[in-house]
């Protein structure tokens, strides 16, 4: 049976306790919504992954359902790797003045669990992880708004593509990670699914001197960058990590849609699946790379008094 799995990313530091808006989330200028009061409240993001540390004090307010599609108990959402729990902070950990602070911190999220402990998983778990995403409502008939998938595959698969185009139909925006399988070399691309499906919204990794992390993916389909090394954020037992891999560009991205979601909806304005793309592609900053490398830029929010 073909696995599909988390995009390998490396540890670099586990932590006890931090207290601290992180580097990547200052970077992009998430900061710089938060203060015209935007903060992604009340979007829905479904996160497929590996779970959640649902007990985590910088994500328990943050998280509106979850079910869990890797075997078991299917309301068994309990992260047991750490990846998820790790991209879940950098979408939407709390502002609660300790810990970290997530793009997003009043965004919610749903919490699909597709990936068991040592981070695999079939095509046809995520496949009715990403239908569920599609499908479900909240207490309050809340939709999802945004998935973010941070793993991959090699092959191409008919129904995984076509979960993918039903749930962009439904205005949903998926955002995919790019790999890290790169070479550093833009001519020679590197392919994973989905993050390679023209629908989903592909992101590689720049470190924070804004370069080309050495391991990112590149090809024709990469839309954004953001930061993918070194990044902090929530961990296991409500502790603390740093991570690195477009794992971690990833949650930057789903994130900044849900500022922006947030930011149209106090202008009484609903974005579709294009509109919030391109909302998107005009928040970037470009570095100077190739297309292949950085699509249309890094997500960045520039400061009102920035030229």
């Amino acid at each position: 049976m073909t696995k599909f799995q988390l995009i390998p990313h490396q540890i670099d530091e586990i932590l006890e306790e931090t207290n601290e808006i992180p580097e990547g989330v200052e970077m992009i200028g998430a900061p710089n919504q938060w203060e015209e009061d935007t903060y992604g409240n009340d979007t829905v993001i479904a996160v497929i992954d590996t779970g959640c540390d649902v007990n985590h004090p910088d994500l328990r307010d943050s998280i509106i359902g979850g079910r869990n599609f890797s075997g078991g108990n299917p309301r068994n959402i309990l992260d047991k790797n750490g990846h998820g729990t790790h991209v879940a902070g950098t979408i939407a950990a709390s502002l609660n003045g300790h810990g970290v602070a997530g793009v997003a911190p009043k965004a919610k999220l749903l919490i699909l669990k597709v990936m068991d402990d040592k981070g695999t998983t079939t095509y046809q778990n995520l496949v009715k992880a990403i239908r569920y995403a599609t499908r479900w409502r909240g207490p309050n008939k809340e939709k999802v708004g945004v998935i973010s998938m941070s793993l991959g595959g090699q092959k191409d698969y008919a129904s995984l593509h076509r979960s993918i185009k039903n749930a962009v139909k439904e205005d949903i925006l998926v955002v995919c990670a790019a790999g890290n399988s790169g070479d550093g070399n833009a001519r020679t691309p590197e392919r994973l699914y989905p993050g390679y499906y023209d629908e989903v919204v592909q992101v590689g990794a720049v470190d924070f001197d804004a370069k080309m992390a050495d391991f990112t993916n590149t090809n024709d389909e990469i839309d954004l960058v953001a930061p993918g090394v070194g990044i902090r954020s929530t961990y296991l037992n409500g502790r603390y990590a740093t991570l690195s891999g477009t794992s971690m560009a990833t949650p930057h991205v789903s994130g900044a849609a849900a500022l922006l979601i947030d930011q149209h909806r106090q202008e009484d304005i609903e974005l579709t699946e294009d509109e919030l793309f391109e909302a998107l592609t005009e928040h970037t900053k470009d570095l100077g790379y190739s297309r292949e490398v950085e699509g249309n830029g890094m997500i960045y929010f520039k400061d009102i008094f920035e030229e």
